[in-house]
């Protein structure tokens, strides 16, 4: 039996379902805490039972799309089951269709949540920078896992697993945020295949 949210839980996760498409549709400077109150139909008085500021939501709000992430696509593009190089191969499609269906649904591409703050809040918040830094040394680690496997089955040639981890994961935000531009997810799908050619050599 499903027990039904209590009234306090609820008004939690309509603040948060609210700033978490505000933030990613918009930008987080672009959304003031009345607009997400209202949004959520909550008074300022719940907002700050839950959150001490629009930056503690913001965080909160990061963990939670991590978690789905982590849980979700993540796990499933980097399955242990799947040949390695698949996995890479699996990662662009999700983004593809991620970002495809997004458009779909609001004219236009959102983007990656994590990547969007990054770029907009790096400069101006140390402590969100901090939470983004750490999201993006997970998705390297798990980029880094996978070249390691590859090279020890034989899927790919010796090279530097730590950099070119990074190297992947950037030429994934890039090519997300180039297809935003564009408005256009079909980028993802063109330009994605590449990141499997990226390799930085290992130093002697």
């Amino acid at each position: 039996m499903i027990r039904p949210m209590s009234p306090e839980t609820d008004t939690r996760t309509r603040i948060l379902a609210t700033a978490r498409e505000m933030f990613h549709s918009r930008s987080y400077a672009d959304v003031g805490i009345q607009e997400i109150c209202d949004g959520a139909k909550v008074q300022k008085g719940s907002f700050y039972h839950f959150f001490p500021s629009k930056q503690g939501l913001a965080l909160a709000v990061i963990d939670i799309v991590a978690d789905e992430w982590a849980q979700g696509f993540v796990a499933e593009a980097f399955d242990q089951n799947l040949p390695p190089v698949e996995r890479l191969d699996y990662l662009i499609d999700a983004a593809y269709y991620w970002q495809m269906a997004s458009r779909d649904i609001d004219g236009r591409m959102p983007g990656c949540l994590f990547g969007n703050l990054a770029l907009e809040m790096s400069t101006r918040d140390d402590v969100m920078r901090a939470k983004l830094n750490a999201i993006f040394d997970k998705a390297k680690a798990k980029f880094r896992a996978t070249l390691e496997e590859a090279v020890r089955t034989g899927a790919m040639a010796a090279l530097d697993t730590e950099a070119t981890a990074a190297a992947m994961l950037a030429y994934l935000e890039g090519i997300i945020l180039l297809a935003k531009t564009r408005n256009n997810p079909d980028v993802i799908l063109t330009l994605g295949p590449a990141i499997k050619t990226l390799r930085i050599e290992l130093r002697h």
